[in-house]
């Protein structure tokens, strides 16, 4: 027979070491103070070690955003979550 592999298409190794549950989980923890100050995340997906969210509500505007981004969200996601490397959010 020949020597080919199976490919799996559209997932890189990275990515695998994501788990989604738990980055649920821990979007779920976070959600309830953005929620306090009228916003809300939402999960656009993962792509390797980069998590793509959606800032909505009043963050959507909120010109400290990106400072609750990166100081707070995307803190907490690489303490809690394994393999997350960054956080990338549009408003």
């Amino acid at each position: 027979m020949s020597d080919l592999q199976p490919v799996e298409i559209g997932t890189s190794s990275d990515e695998a070491q994501v788990d989604l549950a738990k980055l649920e989980e821990t979007l779920d923890y976070i959600r309830p103070a953005i929620q306090m100050d009228g916003g809300d995340l939402i999960l656009l997906g993962v792509d390797g070690g980069t998590v793509n969210i959606q800032m909505v509500g009043a963050c959507g505007g909120c010109p400290l955003s990106m400072q609750t981004l990166k100081a707070g969200i995307e803190r907490i996601l690489k303490d809690r979550v394994p393999g997350v490397e960054q956080v990338n959010a549009t408003a």
